[in-house]
């Protein structure tokens, strides 16, 4: 996803850009271009030359083509095989399961591991016993567990390398018949204490991605609260911020109707909702990342191939919802902006109020986050707290750290952001509780530019703001009638299509619909199980393997390749601009401006 330039400036400041792809490792390189001197058409030499380049290019083209196809074959038959195995957690760290929430009076599918060690290094070789536990948990937003310990160099392996003692909540693909949000907050209360009473008492620290970072925030902000510092890494509390152009995900709620069409779906799906919808919306979200995807295997084969099979492994691990979740999700948080409020219930006697946080709070955002942007991340603080007075009367420590560029994956995935950010956040968390009550904003200098830089080599300093620079523009008219037309709509549609489809739902036809879901079929269309012609490809691409011939990025016509791709690219990215500014109108014309505020 594309990568902006660094802005050396305070939150408050931020200019509307587009932000950067970064969400998926396989974004494109810079083709390299070189530009073809003029020939004589005279000579027969520079014939010779130009057939040569050609066949060239043509040989490199067909020996592409087949590895591009039969990589994709691949993906099909992991999709297979990690179905069958019953879609494990796809951690890099060998892990030992404490607590199976399955087996709770109110079971949810949800597990507190222990991560042991990574290959042959055990993490007693590193742990340091001062130190207090980390508890990373992962979203459940369509994909299964294991971003936040994708790899060596992610938020576990540097929580692990810093010496914490480990810990994953990790999820299984479907839910229990009938589990609500509370009864996952309840779960993760339980894990949370027992990790606690593993250490002495000590609290441990929360590290929550996107959903799980609100997940750990309610938690922190009911009638019970949290103890520990919560790090919440690309996660939305505000869910009515954003900038028009560059945020169109917040509209697309008001433009669908509310949470009418996803109580139709979580029906259809006889009361599971199907994570490969959100997936998809997430692929719709930026449509030329994806064609930068594909383009960028095609064109870089051989080096792209592992690495684009290894994320796929993760991102087309599709699992499941109960539809009192999903409803609950969209209700409460998306479309009703509830948590902000203070008005969203966890259980019948308590609401979240997050006035009620103690413990200190890190948020991690990104510029070029279009999926939680820093207004979502951000933009309760001044509505929940008035003025900086307000904040410090509370008592409450609250740091912001802002990367410039990064995409919504990148803040979990990208190894770079793990090796600085994440770790920076683990080796200065003494100094953020020991902080004054206040808003702050840390920030890295690092001149060296290498995220692997030794500790003295970077410095990290706070940055005291007040809660009044915080500016972002909101409707919030408009979105509190979207939150009305959606109520009504669904009230609407309970009363007559829905009883008509809970009624027919089965879970023959629930399957039939998962497997004929096109973020499966346009995958499992390329599996040797389904395509005869696919068991054609292995052995074709693996004697090209044996005996590759590579024409180099310089070949004019692979430089014409190249530049018809970022063309392509460009196109899509123009369609999708197109396509976003329609929304926003739209969106005006349906539920109007007055009345905005910020």
């Amino acid at each position: 996803m594309p990568t902006a330039p660094a802005v050396d400036q305070t939150l408050p400041q931020i200019v509307p850009t587009t932000p950067v792809q970064a969400d998926h490792p396989q974004a494109i390189s810079e083709p390299h271009h070189r530009a073809r001197s003029d020939r004589p058409d005279t000579g027969s030499p520079h014939d010779t030359d130009d057939l040569f380049t050609a066949f060239t290019y043509g040989r490199d083209l067909w020996e592409r083509t087949i590895l591009f196809w039969d990589t994709l074959r691949q993906r099909a038959d992991n999709m297979i095989a990690h179905e069958r195995a019953g879609k494990p957690p796809l951690l890099n760290f060998d892990y030992e399961i404490l607590m199976d929430a399955r087996q709770f009076e109110r079971p949810v599918n949800y597990a507190l591991a222990a991560i042991r060690k990574y290959k042959d290094k055990c993490i007693d070789d590193c742990l340091d016993p001062a130190k207090p536990p980390v508890v990373v948990v992962d979203p459940r937003a369509g994909h299964g567990p294991g971003i936040g310990g994708f790899k060596r160099d992610s938020e576990v392996g540097i929580a692990m390398h810093e010496g914490h003692a480990v810990y994953f909540v990790l999820f299984y693909p479907d839910p229990a018949p009938g589990q609500t949000i509370a009864d996952v907050l309840h779960a993760l209360r339980r894990f949370v204490v027992e990790v606690s009473k593993r250490h002495e008492g000590a609290a441990p620290i929360l590290y929550g991605n996107c959903q799980a970072g609100w997940a750990i925030a309610i938690l922190a902000a009911d009638c019970e609260g949290l103890l520990g510092p919560a790090v919440l890494n690309g996660s939305p509390l505000s869910y009515w911020g954003g900038e028009p152009g560059i945020n169109p995900a917040r509209v697309s709620g008001g433009l669908l109707g509310g949470a009418w069409l996803t109580h139709l779906t979580a029906d259809l799906g006889n009361g599971r909702f199907d994570g490969a919808w959100l997936v998809q919306n997430f692929e719709n979200l930026k449509p030329e990342a994806v064609w930068e995807k594909y383009a960028d295997l095609f064109a870089q084969v051989d080096q792209e191939r592992d690495r684009f099979l290894e994320f796929e492994r993760w991102w087309n691990g599709f699992y499941f919802l109960s539809r009192e979740e999903m409803l609950a999700i969209v209700e409460n948080l998306f479309i009703g902006n509830k948590f902000e409020q203070g008005l969203l219930r966890v259980c019948e006697c308590c609401f979240a109020d997050l006035r009620r946080i103690r413990n200190p709070m890190v948020i991690f955002a990104s510029r070029g986050d279009n999926i939680t942007p820093p207004h979502q991340a951000l933009g309760w603080i001044p509505t929940v707290y008035g003025s900086t007075e307000d904040l410090k009367r509370a008592g409450q420590r609250i740091v912001y750290l802002i990367n410039p560029h990064v995409g919504h994956l990148g803040i979990f995935v990208s190894a770079g952001v793990a090796r600085l950010e994440h770790r920076a956040i683990l080796e200065h968390l003494d100094r953020i509780s020991a902080l004054a009550p206040g808003l702050y904003e840390m920030r890295i200098d690092n001149p060296t530019g290498n995220p692997d830089c030794k500790r003295e080599a970077y410095t990290v300093h706070f940055e005291e703001r007040r809660v009044e620079e915080l500016h972002f523009p909101e409707n919030r008219t408009a979105f509190r009638r979207v939150a009305e037309v959606s109520s009504r709509l669904d009230e609407l549609y309970s009363a007559t299509l829905g009883t008509w489809v809970r009624a027919t739902s089965t879970p023959l036809s629930a399957l039939l619909l998962e497997w004929f879901h096109p973020m499966r079929t346009s995958r499992l269309m390329f599996a040797t199980a389904f395509n005869p012609l696919s068991s054609i490809l292995m052995p074709l691409a693996a004697s090209i393997r044996q005996d590759r011939h590579v024409a180099p990025d310089t070949n004019p016509y692979k430089t014409a390749e190249l530049k018809a791709f970022d063309t392509i690219g460009g196109t899509i990215t123009e369609a999708r601009r197109q396509r976003d500014t329609t929304y926003e109108l739209w969106f005006e014309l349906l539920y109007g401006r007055q009345g905005e505020t910020k």
